[in-house]
């Protein structure tokens, strides 16, 4: 963050110049829509570092990012779950799987709006998943009688 008039503290404006990987420094407003995206993403997170809020709301500012950046993207809401709290409206795919809950509307019917809301629960990991072991010989076990 630069300010635009060291002179004039009163009237001066706030200048944000970042450096995207492999670019130079220069003014947020010279990004494309993704950078822009990244550059919000990374200063709302160095906020959350500093002092974390227990409630954040989010409106599509995952749109215009692409699919390797929103995987990182809601990577980095996972890591702060656990000290906050997020409400993301998106309409991304890969955001909205990556939920716990979802809320939404639906039009079924031509002019009846409909709430919709889903909680899912966590899958089990398949590796800890107690499956039981085939007889050393390969042949299949004959179910047990009750």
């Amino acid at each position: 963050l630069v300010l635009s008039n060291e002179h004039d503290l009163l009237e001066t404006g706030v200048d944000i110049v970042v450096q995207p990987p492999g670019k130079k420094l220069q003014f947020i407003s010279l990004l494309s829509g993704g950078e822009k995206s990244l550059a919000a993403v990374a200063m709302i997170i160095s906020l959350f570092l500093i002092k974390p809020s227990p409630f954040c709301l989010l409106d599509e500012l995952d749109a215009a990012l692409d699919e390797s950046n929103i995987g990182r993207f809601v990577q980095v809401l996972k890591d702060f779950l656990a000290q906050s709290q997020f409400l993301v409206i998106t309409h991304n795919r890969q955001t909205i799987a990556s939920a716990r809950t979802v809320y939404g509307v639906t039009m079924q019917e031509k002019g009846v709006s409909r709430v919709v809301s889903m909680r899912f629960r966590e899958r089990p990991d398949p590796k800890l998943i107690d499956v039981p072991a085939e007889p050393a010989n390969g042949e299949p076990q004959a179910p047990d009688e009750p």
